[in-house]
């Protein structure tokens, strides 16, 4: 009897940094916050097309051609894939290091583009004169220079090309990250909450880009470049931080930053010989690129279709007060709605959803007040940070993620054909058209949410744990062809279904300044909601895929229950045996 182990005495497995919920999601905070920095930067002139094109004289394919040189290095010189390679090998700290400091050089040298200092430059001859003719890319049709483009936008779009290759490698490595902390606890959550977080930078950049920008009554469009900078520096400083408590995790578990077993390009073809990885890739690019890319023109679109009235220079809604007032509130809606999820009591639960709903509203009026496309657009991740604990509790306990991906397609749909024929109806009609234009954005952002709620979780479920970065790698990969193809197709769609306005700024009849919200956007919005109507199909194809391999995307992410757990067992048995 004396030799029988008593179940009280036997040693327990030792806490590690990620079995405290507050490490784990502090660790989360600070990728989070990372990412939010970065996505500042990434739409920071979208808010501010019009003056570059009345101040720097990019006109619509300029615009397009710059922005989409952001995936270029990552589409057609295979940086994402590399980017991959070196998470799984190097591991996700140095990764993370890495990439908060490529991010930083690419976005030095974007601002330094749209400075005054720039102008006449000797920098500013060699890029007007070179650079307008590239071998083979240009037969291709995918060169991200072109001939006439402004010298200012080509040196802009190589920065904005040594950014992407950061940004990318940045948002695969915060997603390794995530699965290291939070693999078998509330995944689902953690992803959704990372990127609801981040998309407030799309807010953040949609509200203080113009006031940088129009700073002191004069236009200097390099001011809102810079603010991005700043931003971009915060965050290399998280990623710093970050490293500290991941290297403090590993050495608690004893594990190795670096993958014991090299990378093999056989590795590769696991991944890419799974029809579900296909599927979930096949989603992600079609439903990435009628998100992203429409973020950049925006706010040019919402000009071209509300009728915005000038408000006087002593005006009290011009005053940058405003502006900051207005974004306490935006922040007061994000913080009540997302801890709303997690309050256990029901009366603290409707105080603060109801404190939630009173400021949005209270936002939406100032948008409106202040005559501003930028303040409207704005609200886009706003309903999105509320529900994002949400559907990330749902996929995590009750599954249903390929659902999830259906419906976000058909509500992309109807927003993008909203924007296309309803908001033009309204035009004229300041109230109408602001409203309806505050509720489709606020349903976009929405829909949004139930991407990284759904997909980025998913993806574990389909691949091994010691390729996940390549796998994550090749999904951003894929999915960069579609953000580097769709804002310049954007733009050259608005530039031919727009002739008439070239010719009459051609022709001395119009100015630059009301050309630039003078476009009709119906062709280049029809455009994306094809893309939404193709993603609905896929998602379709996937729920019947994963019915008849046990893929486990239907599955919860945590076994809530013994129930579950069986369920998910028995999922995995058959996919074994299949």
């Amino acid at each position: 009897m004396a030799n029988q182990t008593n179940p009280a005495n036997a040693v327990k497995a030792p806490e590690l940094l990620r079995d405290k919920a507050w490490a784990r999601w502090t660790a989360l905070g600070l990728l989070a916050f990372a990412m939010f920095c970065s996505y500042v930067f990434m739409d920071v002139l979208s808010p501010i097309k019009d003056l570059l094109q009345s101040t720097r004289g990019w006109d619509s394919t300029a615009f397009g051609t710059m922005q989409g040189s952001e995936t270029f290095l990552n589409v057609f010189i295979f940086f994402l894939i590399f980017a991959g390679i070196i998470l799984d090998k190097m591991g996700v700290r140095f990764t993370a290091l890495l990439s908060g400091a490529v991010m930083l050089v690419g976005a030095v040298i974007n601002w330094y583009a749209l400075t005054d200092s720039f102008i006449g430059s000797p920098l500013d001859v060699w890029f007007t004169n070179h650079l307008n003719y590239i071998p083979i890319f240009d037969e291709l049709g995918v060169s991200p220079f072109y001939k006439g483009m402004p010298a200012s936008a080509k040196l802009s779009a190589v920065g904005f090309m040594i950014f992407g290759c950061g940004v990318e490698m940045a948002g695969i490595t915060v997603s390794r990250g995530i699965v290291k902390w939070f693999k078998g606890r509330e995944m689902a959550l953690a992803m959704g909450s990372e990127m609801a977080l981040a998309r407030l930078g799309v807010a953040t950049c949609m509200i203080f880009s113009p006031m940088f920008a129009e700073m002191g009554g004069t236009v200097n469009v390099s001011r809102s470049v810079a603010f991005g900078v700043v931003l971009l520096m915060i965050a290399l400083i998280m990623f710093i931080v970050y490293f500290f408590m991941d290297k403090k995790l590993d050495a608690q578990s004893g594990e190795a930053e670096e993958k014991d077993d090299p990378f093999k390009i056989s590795d590769l073809g696991k991944i890419l010989s799974s029809l579900g990885f296909w599927l979930v890739a096949l989603l992600c690019v079609l439903y990435y690129s009628a998100i992203f890319p429409f973020q950049k023109y925006a706010v040019n679109m919402l000009q071209c279709n509300i009728e915005f009235n000038p408000l006087p220079n002593d005006s009290f809604w011009l005053k940058d007060a405003v502006t900051y007032i207005q974004y306490v509130i935006m922040l007061i809606v994000a913080a009540t709605a997302f801890a709303g999820n997690f309050a256990k009591n029901k009366g603290m639960k409707g105080l603060l959803f109801g404190i939630s709903i009173i400021s949005l509203v209270v936002y939406c009026w100032m948008g409106y007040e202040k005559q501003s496309a930028g303040a409207i657009f704005a609200v886009f991740p706003l309903l999105a940070v509320g529900i994002t604990p949400i559907l990330g509790k749902f996929v995590d306990y009750k599954g249903k993620a390929a659902s999830m991906l259906v419906l976000g397609s058909i509500l992309l749909i109807a927003c993008h054909l909203t924007f296309a024929f309803i908001l033009p109806q309204f035009k004229g009609n300041a109230v109408g058209g602001v409203i309806v234009a505050y509720v489709t954005i606020l349903v976009l952002g929405a829909s949004f949410s139930l991407v990284p709620a759904s997909l980025w979780p998913s993806v574990p479920k389909l691949v091994d744990s010691k390729i996940i970065g390549s796998a994550y790698a090749l999904i951003f990969w894929i999915q960069n062809i579609g953000l580097w193809l769709f804002p310049m197709l954007i733009g050259k769609v608005l530039t031919s279904t727009n002739t008439d306005i070239e010719a009459q700024v051609a022709a001395g009849k119009m100015t630059e300044e009301v050309a630039s919200v003078s476009y009709n956007y119906t062709w280049a919005l029809v455009m994306l909601a094809c893309l939404g109507v193709a993603a609905l199909f896929i998602g379709l194809y996937l729920k019947i895929v994963d019915r008849k391999k046990h893929l486990g995307l239907e599955l919860p992410n945590v076994a809530a229950t013994p129930e579950q757990q069986a369920e998910v067992e028995e999922a995995e048995a058959e996919a074994a045996e299949g």
